[in-house]
């Protein structure tokens, strides 16, 4: 299982690292908006953290229909890439919004349509459940995208992905060698306090190193070095709280992974629920000027 694994993680980052490449050169020679490469990857990991969350609900209700959901999460982590194609970068955000209130609205109307011929009556849950697959999977994947986007280049998602995998590595590696006050033991039996602290120093070594393999000057600017750590320190954190959020989800659906088509990695979600949930942080340190402008 360990050899299947990391041939496979290996495989991942090579596959990641060349798509990476092909969207940076894409972007210099393109007219379109950055992400010509990126953004096809993450629509079909949408695609496929939105049929596991399907699948979920469908443990309890066999007739919930996630096509419209499928559908919905497509086009709102699209939505940031047409808005930047439609208006610019200045629109992006409004027609983010605008497109995740109409897949909300679609969804009722389905159930409105739906009632009639409903003999379950589980409208609430339905609805409860589409809102929030729609939130969860569509909402926070395109804040995946809005990265992409950013005046800064590629560098904001990268340094989001090495700070995030960084602390899963660290915690993972800490809390096997000095582990044992335990996090959340119902919830994650394996995660302790002390790989929750050790992930963190590898969240701000990992992003100071891709500041560093990115040219940016840490030297003599401790603003820019401070801010960096914070940005790394928060967005580890939150990473953690998104692979909590995931394993909360799957205890009270009783999965232990989010599906098996991944020998040694689960499912997609258990692959992005972390990200998922660093995404819109870490958008917010570029937008709001908390971190390089």
């Amino acid at each position: 299982m360990l050899r299947w694994r990391l041939i496979l993680g290996t495989a991942f980052i090579a596959a990641l690292v060349g798509l990476v490449y092909l969207d940076v050169r894409a972007a210099a020679e393109s007219e379109l908006p950055p992400g010509l490469f990126l953004l096809p990857l993450a629509l079909t990991i949408a695609a496929a953290a939105t049929r596991e969350f399907v699948s979920f609900v469908q443990l309890r209700d066999p007739t919930f229909d996630g096509r419209l959901l499928q559908v919905g999460n497509w086009a709102i982590v699209a939505s940031p890439w047409f808005g930047a194609c439609v208006g610019g970068t200045d629109s992006v955000g409004r027609w983010q919004l605008f497109i995740f209130t109409l897949t909300v609205l679609a969804v009722f109307l389905g159930e409105i349509v739906r009632y009639d011929k409903d003999k379950s009556q589980r409208v609430t849950e339905r609805l409860a459940a589409s809102m929030l697959g729609l939130a969860y999977v569509g909402l926070l994947m395109s804040f995946v995208v809005r990265l992409r986007l950013l005046p800064a280049g590629i560098f904001p998602l990268v340094l989001m992905l090495v700070v995030v995998k960084m602390a899963d590595t660290g915690a993972y590696a800490v809390g096997r060698m000095i582990g044992k006050r335990k996090l959340a033991p119902k919830l994650s039996p394996g995660k302790t306090w002390e790989g929750f602290f050790g992930g963190l120093l590898f969240s701000v070594l990992g992003g100071l190193a891709t500041a560093y393999f990115f040219g940016v000057k840490l030297t003599g600017d401790h603003n820019l070095t401070t801010s960096l750590i914070a940005l790394a320190l928060v967005v580890g954190t939150v990473g953690v709280i998104g692979d909590l959020a995931e394993s909360l989800l799957k205890r009270d659906y009783g999965r232990k992974d989010s599906s098996d088509w991944m020998p040694g990695f689960g499912g997609v979600l258990d692959l992005i629920d972390s990200p998922l949930f660093a995404a819109p942080v870490a958008w917010a340190f570029w937008e709001f000027g908390w971190i390089l402008p």
